[in-house]
């Protein structure tokens, strides 16, 4: 894992794999819900999260997947619609950034080569921006 291999993310399970799995995925999101926590710049975020051990597990069986591992999220909760299931939320681009930064701080902290980081910085975006279009208010 802590080796900068060259790999490339986004191919079959490569970045699973580069995420140490199922393990490594809980341990960033642990990490990430522990600094949303602990940090009063994400505290709007946070308390958007009242039942903190579903969202840790929606989050991470999400995350599995979508780095191409094994489709939890389907397999224990069904269709995975992001977008839709925040768009009670307000969600703007602040929050949207809240989010991501969290995220990045939580990644730092990760034994993950440089390159699956900067690869995760980037594609976390997506998902994040299509989530915050969703909860638009017009």
């Amino acid at each position: 894992m802590g080796q900068d291999a060259q790999v490339t993310y986004g191919v079959e399970d490569a970045t699973f794999q580069a995420a140490g799995g199922e393990e490594g995925i809980a341990r960033l999101v642990d990490c990430f819900y522990r600094i949303m926590a602990e940090n009063p710049a994400y505290r709007k975020i946070f308390d958007w999260h009242p039942d903190g051990d579903t969202a840790r597990d929606k989050l991470s069986r999400f995350l599995c997947g979508w780095m191409g591992g094994p489709r939890r999220y389907q397999e224990k909760y069904g269709s995975i619609r992001i977008p839709v299931v925040h768009s009670h939320l307000d969600i703007g681009v602040e929050e949207r950034d809240m989010w991501l930064n969290c995220m990045q701080e939580a990644l730092e902290e990760q034994p993950y080569p440089e390159s699956l980081k900067t690869y995760l910085r980037k594609e976390l975006g997506v998902p994040a921006e299509r989530i915050r279009v969703a909860c638009a208010k017009s």
